[in-house]
């Protein structure tokens, strides 16, 4: 008579704990985020959370996506002139800048492009840890995903430069009456001075500290041109 077999042992399944949750989202949403950069390589982002806050408390905004190959080339390299003199020189961070913000005590200038499209795009406006904490763990996907030509039209599409006024060709059109193409050296300098107030400076009428800061970026522009500190997102 033929024994009955017996029946393998059933395998325990293995339980979830919290932390191995925890560890299994964590690793889907970076993974999602990355995706999200990935897709903003060749995607216009969609409107900033900043510019619908705008919107909704104005009624309306001015925003005109246009590519880096209808942007007159002087408009990048003021902004680089202005924001990031070492743009092209840095991974996401600018250490020399930020040592020299702690010596003096001051945050200023030690932002850079992209961070600044970091928290532009993906964030929030605002000063607190937590978002400084994502736009650092972030800066470096940004850099390693998006090519630096990238970084700056995408910069110069998002950025506010006057009450309800974002992007360069919107910016082009509300202060001198031309396309972002057409810009010149002095108005492209004009535009990079009004970014760290874009609600307290005007392109258009500038004041005398204004033209003073204009000055300096045409000059700086001019100088990163010859360098070769613009080459990373020039042609």
């Amino acid at each position: 008579m033929a024994r009955a077999r017996k029946s393998a042992p059933s395998r325990a399944r293995p339980r979830w704990t919290p932390t191995a949750w925890l560890m299994r989202w964590g690793i889907v949403a970076v993974l999602i985020v990355l995706g999200v950069i990935a897709l903003h390589r060749e995607v216009a982002p969609p409107k900033t959370y900043y510019m619908g806050q705008e919107e909704r408390r104005l009624g309306r905004i001015a925003h005109d996506w246009v590519p880096m190959t209808r942007i007159a080339p002087v408009m990048a390299r003021s902004l680089v002139a202005a924001e990031d003199a070492n743009f092209c020189q840095h991974w996401g961070f600018d250490m020399a800048a930020i040592r020299t913000a702690i010596a003096e005590g001051s945050g200023r200038g030690a932002s850079t492009l992209s961070q600044q499209v970091i928290k532009n795009v993906y964030l929030w406006h605002g000063r607190n840890w937590a978002r400084k904490a994502l736009e650092a763990s972030l800066t470096p996907a940004l850099e390693t995903l998006w090519p630096k030509r990238r970084i700056v039209e995408v910069y110069l599409n998002v950025a506010e430069f006057d009450e309800g006024v974002f992007g360069i060709e919107a910016a082009a059109q509300h202060y001198f009456g031309v396309s972002a193409a057409d810009l010149s050296a002095v108005q492209a300098a004009r535009l990079a001075a009004v970014l760290p107030d874009p609600k307290g400076r005007s392109a258009s009428k500038p004041t005398k500290a204004l033209r003073n800061r204009a000055a300096g970026i045409l000059d700086g522009a001019a100088t990163i041109d010859r360098d070769g500190r613009a080459a990373c997102f020039e042609d």
